[in-house]
């Protein structure tokens, strides 16, 4: 494992760094959030404006900074080949969606309902925040480790899905055409039962309907069981594993 060591006042500089960068990520969530709300825009449009350039000033170097000492890792040493494989991992993609919606508008025409949407995607730089902290860090870890377990389990719910969306059609099509219509409907149906949420008033009526009903719910809280006790076994292990090493 590779390991740098700082003097006492890098180290301390560089925590500085960090917490500043995590409070100014969570000002833009904030911004983006009251943003929206068009008396507090328009009255404050002027600091609401300039937060947004200081924020992209702050956040356009990080990346290129990044971007640029990249190479000093030797996953990415080769100067060219290194800085595209770099650009293109999770959380440089992040880093850069983070900035996109500003410069979009200066480089295309770009309809203003649209540029609304690009707007909104600013709220995404809370991703940001997984750069700095070592417990987000430890959720990325063990989530790549468990990918195999959980990727099954998606694959059994949509199995779930689909055949308790077809078998319902075919239940309740009859006696309620209307709430019923099609097997995408009922899909959709089927993902609000599976996930005990509840589809607002709609029930079945019929004996069948009920049964595929109840199963479906029970199924559901197994299918929602199984990732919290994957993803708590790997925290276990991996936090095991990170207290054996120390």
């Amino acid at each position: 494992m590779k390991k740098t060591f700082l003097s006492p006042k890098n180290a301390k500089l560089v925590q500085f760094l960090n917490l500043s960068i995590l409070v100014l990520i969570l000002l833009n969530v904030l911004a983006v959030i009251y943003g929206t709300v068009t008396s507090l825009y328009l009255a404050y449009k002027p600091w609401f404006d300039g937060f947004e350039i200081f924020s992209i000033a702050v956040f356009s170097i990080d990346y290129i900074v990044r971007l640029i000492y990249c190479v000093n890792d030797r996953e990415y040493k080769k100067p060219f080949i290194g800085r595209l494989k770099f650009a293109l991992t999770p959380m440089a993609l992040i880093d850069l969606f983070s900035v996109l919606p500003f410069y979009l508008p200066f480089l295309f025409t770009i309809d203003l309902r649209f540029l609304r949407i690009i707007r909104l995607l600013r709220v995404f730089r809370i991703l940001k925040i997984a750069h700095y902290s070592k417990k987000l860090g430890l959720i990325r870890r063990v989530v790549y480790s468990k990918r195999h377990e959980l990727t099954v389990t998606l694959l059994l719910a949509l199995i779930t899905l689909v055949i308790t969306s077809c078998l319902m059609f075919f239940a309740e099509h009859e006696a309620q055409p209307a709430e019923f219509p099609d097997i995408p409907t009922t899909l959709w149906w089927s993902l609000m039962t599976l996930s005990t949420i509840g589809y607002h008033d709609v029930t079945p009526i019929t004996s069948l309907g009920k049964i595929i009903h109840a199963i479906n719910a029970f199924v559901g809280i197994a299918l929602f069981a199984l990732p919290a006790g994957i993803l708590g076994e790997g925290f276990v292990t991996a936090i095991s594993k990170k207290n054996r090493d120390k």
